[in-house]
């Protein structure tokens, strides 16, 4: 009974996360169209508020720390279903509660540019998703642990690889939205203010999540790490992404 109730909390944490996600795509596509609302003041004090507040549970409940914490109180199966669904409600409050400034930073008016960066905008939200899936998009969002649990198998965490994209930059998911984030023929402050704080924090967050990630995986991360850029893809130590490779495929064989 508990398997089966926990696997009906993953799945609608996931359809919630699904649906906000829908959400954020709209508001980030149409916000440059949204008036004012308050005062510049206000605007900026209350999306400086939000962000931070998304920013901290994101980065915060991620920690290893926190999970240790969180997991006498959450089932271990469910722990990272909640972490989805308050993720959701805070992006989805932030998306509600955000205070346009419409005031134009840039506007190109030239129609193939911005064809171009309309199609560019919606085709790095497919990759996103595209490359979820390519590093296990269901244990992501949490639907692998309690699928798990449902079945009273024992849960075993992603082992570590580097598939197409990952081979050349070691986070293109977080590329992937900054570019989405930026790409608009129309920029407002309000918009600027979003992608620049929003640029900010993934930068920062990286070296967090790297933290956790050198402890789960140890000297291969390093090794890739150092052989592989972060965000841009600017070209490195392609030995070393090679020697990451072939040991990933020697440990999958043994």
């Amino acid at each position: 009974m508990k398997g089966a109730l926990g696997l009906l909390y993953g799945i609608l944490c996931y359809l919630f996360f699904l649906a906000v996600l829908l959400r954020e795509i709209w508001f980030v596509c149409t916000m440059d169209k949204l008036p004012a609302r308050s005062s510049p003041s206000v605007a900026l004090g209350t999306d400086t508020t939000l962000l931070a507040l998304f920013a901290i549970q994101h980065s915060g409940m991620a920690r290893q720390g926190f999970k240790r914490l969180w997991t006498r109180l959450v089932p271990q199966a469910m722990e990272r279903s909640t972490y989805v669904l308050v993720a959701s409600v805070l992006l989805l409050t932030v998306i509600e509660l955000w205070q346009p400034m419409p005031w134009t930073v840039w506007n190109i008016g030239w129609r193939p540019a911005v064809i171009t960066l309309e199609v560019l905008f919606w085709l790095v939200w497919v990759q996103v998703l595209i490359y979820t899936f390519l590093i296990n998009h269901f244990d992501l969002f949490g639907l692998q642990q309690v699928w798990n649990y449902w079945r009273d198998v024992p849960y075993e965490p992603p082992k570590f690889v580097t598939p197409g994209p990952y081979r050349v930059v070691r986070h293109p998911i977080y590329l992937g939205t900054l570019v989405a984030f930026w790409t608009t023929p129309h920029m407002t402050l309000g918009h600027l203010f979003f992608a620049v704080v929003c640029t900010a924090y993934i930068v920062v967050a990286i070296r967090w999540e790297e933290r956790d990630l050198i402890t789960f995986h140890g000297e291969s991360y390093r090794t890739y790490r150092s052989g592989v850029s972060k965000l841009l893809p600017i070209p490195t130590k392609k030995k070393q992404v090679a020697e990451v490779g072939e040991k990933r495929a020697s440990q999958s064989t043994t």
